[in-house]
């Protein structure tokens, strides 16, 4: 199986969740035989940097690197500033002022030549792409250096794109899944396929290995996932909950609340659809979708929305991404959960083999 030749011994991935997931996080679920993550999209060259040397400090075994590959917004100040004055009470209310202008806060990596650079040299055993897929050039590079590849696909086309770009595995990213979308092209009609009959068409489609993502919580979902013939599950939402999390106390509070059972696509928070505990943010979008200026600019207002509520002391205005299996949760040590997950899906397997 494709995580057993980096090591792996159980068919798990747990999600590399920028802002979320830690290198705290990855030590102890590759440890503990999965694949950990970190999501490095959000972060600077050298935080970036420190974070995969914090990994490999942690742990000899393989982890996963994931970078986001979005399109270069596009910069429209007149629509952003419809948009913030749209968000101006919500701000006055915790008496605060929207920005004045939107910056793009994060840099695509397929822009960033010094991360790609980073990358390349630390040469991390395993790099995953999200919103799309980095130039020929880059992939070869790191192709070069021995770095296994994934990227996520949300429908067949994205699917096809991967395996001609010699990309060597497919996340497979159903509707369920908490968190920004992977489409490529955001404006996109949205297939808003489920997991499973994704991962169906997907091994249907392509030769490459498919790794299900999306409303997975359990073992008895990864054995569902691998029995449609996926040869792994990603988690994400199961690991929100783990002590070495970094979700705030009001993002827990909620996930493992009344507000798990609901969640909802929003493109008001960061400019790109994700899944998220319906909030306070979630409400105040609503209708507004074609409002909303690209991402990440829009996530620089709903940044500094919510830290203007957490502020005083309100929670409800936070970037809460969670998955449909939310109310699904546990809180415990990420060691803990993959040992539960493992437990869980050798019961489901009926005690057979579980090997990634």
């Amino acid at each position: 199986m494709w995580l057993a030749r980096l090591g792996c011994t159980l068919p798990i991935v747990q999600a590399p969740m920028a802002g979320v997931s830690t290198p705290a996080m990855a030590v102890a679920v590759s440890e503990a035989g999965a694949l950990g993550s970190i999501g490095i999209g959000a972060a600077t060259v050298a935080d970036a940097a420190g974070m995969i040397a914090a990994v490999r400090a942690g742990t000899a075994r393989a982890f996963n690197v994931n970078v986001f590959v979005h399109a270069a917004p596009r910069v429209d100040p007149a629509h952003e500033a419809a948009w913030t004055e749209r968000l101006r009470p919500a701000f006055e209310r915790f008496g605060a002022v929207p920005p004045g202008e939107l910056r793009t806060i994060y840099t695509s990596f397929a822009e960033d030549a010094a991360m790609q650079a980073m990358l390349v040299e630390a040469a991390p055993p395993v790099v995953s792409f999200h919103f799309g897929l980095p130039e020929a050039g880059v992939i070869a590079a790191l192709r070069a250096q021995g770095v296994a590849m994934l990227a996520t696909a949300t429908n067949v086309a994205e699917a096809r794109a991967i395996a001609a770009a010699g990309i060597d595995g497919i996340v497979a990213q159903g509707i369920e899944a908490g968190g920004h979308r992977g489409m490529f092209d955001p404006a996109a009609d949205d297939t808003a396929l489920g997991t499973m009959a994704l991962v169906r068409l997907l091994t249907r489609e392509t030769t490459l290995p498919v790794i299900a993502a999306g409303g997975i919580m359990d073992g008895a979902g990864i054995a569902a996932a691998l029995d449609l013939g996926a040869v792994a599950a990603q988690l994400g939402t199961a690991f929100v909950g783990c002590d070495e999390s970094a979700a705030d106390a009001g993002y827990r509070e909620a996930l493992f609340g009344e507000a798990a059972y609901r969640t909802v696509m929003t493109r008001a928070v960061s400019g790109r659809p994700a899944r998220a505990l319906a909030n306070r943010f979630t409400a105040l979008g609503e209708g507004l979708e074609r409002d909303v200026p690209d991402y990440p600019r829009a996530y620089d207002a709903g940044k500094a929305l919510h830290a203007a509520a957490q502020a005083r002391g309100e929670s409800g205005f936070g970037a809460q991404w969670a998955g449909q299996g939310a109310p699904l949760a546990l809180a415990m040590p990420a060691r803990a959960l993959i040992e539960t997950l493992a437990s869980e899906l050798r019961a489901a397997c009926g005690g057979g083999s579980v090997v990634g």
